[in-house]
């Protein structure tokens, strides 16, 4: 006999989880389909990620803690910001060994594409002339370097050199994405600190809001992939220790 309405329960409708993150080889990630969406989205995300790193460069108030480490980099062996950038990219990669990351498309282009972009724009992007300029290059480089980082990781081409050492703890410790790129971002800063790379005020706002803004844009910017056995998928929510 069916319960009286007073007490019967409604049916729960099916929630609308957010798209998935997989983890998959390089093959599978070319393979995994919506490339017509997916190619265009990671090289935007890369060459806007490039060009975020200079914004924050210029601003004069403080780099990106990655920034910190390439400026660093670059100082200690004479190079450009560019080729430094690359040159830290390849040495992080050793990290992904024990962290056991497979690399992709994504990861192979970041190293190929973010330091040219960044210098690409440090020879038309124009030094800002005041206090309040240089606040507003700050609060734009922040925002786009966020969201550019979560664009090129949502098409799920796998992340670059730096962004898979953040993965990788996030899927091995289970902590929030805010938590761990947090953590490996004042550790980078230190590290790039010790080197002589520049550091400021705006490095600390960076290195705190970061994890919370990627936290936040990646779940809207993923890309949902068709179901396929075999794979190893994880949602990118913002309060629980997602993979992104």
């Amino acid at each position: 006999m069916a319960p009286p309405a007073s007490t019967a329960h409604p049916p729960v409708p099916a929630r609308h989880d957010r798209p998935v993150m997989v983890r998959m080889n390089a093959f599978a990630q070319v393979r995994a389909g919506r490339t017509a969406r997916r190619i265009p989205q990671l090289l935007v995300g890369l060459v806007g990620y490039g060009a975020a790193v200079m914004v924050l460069v210029r601003s004069g108030l403080g780099t990106a803690s990655w920034s910190v480490l390439t400026d660093g980099t670059a100082r200690t062996l004479g190079i450009s910001f560019g080729w430094a950038t690359n040159l830290t990219a390849l040495l992080v990669l050793l990290a992904w060994i024990p962290l056991r990351e497979p690399p992709g498309l994504g990861t192979l282009l970041n190293v190929a594409i973010v330091g040219f972009a960044a210098d690409a724009t440090a020879a038309v992007l124009p030094t800002p002339q005041g206090a309040l300029a240089e606040i507003g290059y700050l609060v734009v480089g922040l925002l786009a370097l966020a969201f550019f980082d979560a664009l090129y990781l949502g098409a799920q081409f796998g992340p670059g050199p730096r962004d898979g050492v953040m993965t990788g703890l996030v899927r091995l410790t289970r902590l929030p994405i805010a938590v761990v790129r947090t953590g490996l971002d004042i550790a980078v800063v230190g590290i790039g600190w010790m080197l002589g790379g520049t550091l400021g005020a705006g490095t600390v706002l960076v290195a705190l809001c970061m994890g919370p803004l990627v936290g936040c844009f990646l779940p809207l910017l993923t890309v949902r992939l068709p179901a396929a056995p075999g794979r190893e998928e994880t949602r990118p929510a913002r309060d629980k220790g997602a993979q992104p």
